[in-house]
């Protein structure tokens, strides 16, 4: 029986470096990725704003989920590059890229 060989040993050490860059194992006590960091906008509603960002896109998306989506499903639908239909983002092309972030408190104007 041969032994396995160094390219089997390096295509296994690839295929692990790989699958730790593209999801990192979550720190003790944070969220789950996906989950809706940002607060209820007020105490009546409570699903929370979802706000995203992304290189290619200027400023913070800020989305308002309707009853039947997360902020997890909003944010594979900008990620899925067949995805179309949907107004988010001003209604924006931009696929791929987008993260979820924490909503910023807007600021009380007089």
């Amino acid at each position: 029986m041969a032994h396995p060989g160094p390219r089997v040993v390096v295509a296994a050490l690839a295929a692990l470096l790989l699958a730790a860059t593209l999801e990192p194992a979550p720190r003790p006590g944070a969220a789950s990725p996906g989950a809706c960091a940002a607060r209820p906008a007020s105490g009546q509603d409570p699903r929370p704003h979802c706000c995203f960002t992304n290189p290619r896109h200027v400023g913070t998306c800020e989305v308002d989920p309707s009853k039947d989506e997360t902020c997890a499903s909003i944010l594979e639908y900008l990620n899925n590059p067949q995805s179309q239909g949907k107004d988010y983002c001003g209604n924006t092309s931009v696929r791929g890229g987008w993260k979820l972030e924490p909503c910023e408190p807007k600021m009380k104007q007089d």
